[in-house]
């Protein structure tokens, strides 16, 4: 992952009045990565932490933040496709903006941090709402959230409702906090995704669904769940041995992503158990992408056994509105999943039609 160390320049770029905003220029030098918006959003949901609760590790950050640069406003801020989102604020009482009216937007625009001591001198700043009502931000400094594949992300920032001038001792600790938070992130994903097949653990894949029934009260928004299981997986640790059975379960959960959009969600639930989470998408589109997957894992091939063939039983649960939470909607698929097992295995069942 690219780091900022002490070697930054300072390029003072005059305004019109008693106050400079300056940007800060970096040794990292840009590339395509600064303008492949698909591969920074695929990334960022990669890390799975939009609309997550507050945590503590990334809290601590921000009150550092907050305390050694002496500011009464800092946050770690994600852009994503069309918001700028908080994962901590420190002295902020908004959780989200438009990405339009974020300064964090022009930041991750560029390797480099970036400064402005006097927002109402900037033209790109001076009529923002953010800067004009409350928080009524005057001076700004952010620095970007590079993942380790090289995609800015956000940002962490120290904000005042006064013009005042960052040093690069000051920008320098600020970098070392970004690159705090990214490590934060990575470990976060160790802890919520599953050792073996990279897809969501138990917990998180929980996680998501309430998002998913938060997103239904909030927007209307559709959801669907399939829960599926390997059939006579057993079978297969038995005459091959477990370390057979890895390589089965990491073959589905390739296969799943290859069919899946960016926007769906994985998740391995229980030993040879998944989960799937599909924004947007009624029972019958639900049940389609089912069909898709369960088609093509009786297609998969193994080394280990060419002749071996694998079969899944899915359950799918449209997210409806008797549905209030994450156990409920759990259960519905499970039911299904149990009709489906029942009726044969290898085949699709709808929670309505499983009813």
């Amino acid at each position: 992952m690219p780091r900022f160390g002490r070697a930054i320049e300072i390029e003072t770029r005059r305004g019109s009045g008693a106050h400079a905003n300056y940007a800060v220029d970096a040794i990292v030098g840009s590339d395509d990565r600064l303008t492949d918006e698909f591969g920074r959003l695929s990334t960022l949901r990669r890390y799975d932490v939009l609309d997550t609760a507050p945590e503590m590790s990334f809290d601590r950050i921000t009150a550092l933040v907050r305390a050694v640069l002496g500011v009464p406003m800092a946050a770690v801020s994600l852009v994503d496709a069309d918001r700028q989102w908080f994962k901590s604020r420190d002295g902020i009482d908004l959780t989200e903006t438009t990405r339009e009216i974020s300064f964090c937007t022009h930041m991750i625009a560029s390797r480099s941090p970036m400064i402005v001591t006097d927002a109402r001198l900037d033209t790109r700043f001076a009529d923002n709402p953010l800067v004009t009502e409350a928080p009524n931000i005057v001076s700004y400094v952010g620095a970007p959230l590079i993942s380790r594949e090289g995609y800015n992300l956000g940002s962490v920032c120290a904000l005042d409702r006064v013009p005042r001038d960052f040093s690069p001792e000051q920008v320098d600790l600020l970098v070392k906090f970004s690159a705090l938070v990214v490590e934060a992130f990575e470990l976060r994903l160790i802890a919520t995704h599953d050792h073996l097949t990279g897809a969501l653990s138990r917990r998180a894949l929980v996680g998501e669904a309430a998002r998913a029934i938060a997103r239904r009260d909030r927007d209307n928004a559709a959801s669907a769940l399939l829960l599926f299981d390997l059939d006579h997986f057993k079978a297969v640790n038995d005459r091959y041995g477990h370390a057979a059975g890895d390589i089965v379960l990491e073959a589905v959960t390739l296969c799943c992503r290859t069919l899946l959009r960016a926007t769906d969600v994985i998740g391995r639930v229980g030993g040879e158990e998944f989960a799937v989470i599909l924004p947007g998408l009624d029972g019958a589109a639900a049940v389609a992408v089912a069909e898709r997957i369960r088609a093509a894992i009786t297609r998969l091939t193994v080394a280990f056994d060419p002749n071996l063939r694998v079969t899944a039983s899915f359950g799918v649960a449209p997210l409806t509105d008797a549905i209030a939470i994450t156990d409920e909607w759990l259960d519905v698929a499970d039911t299904a999943l149990f009709a489906a097992k029942h009726g044969g295995r290898n085949r699709c069942f709808q929670a309505d039609a499983a009813a």
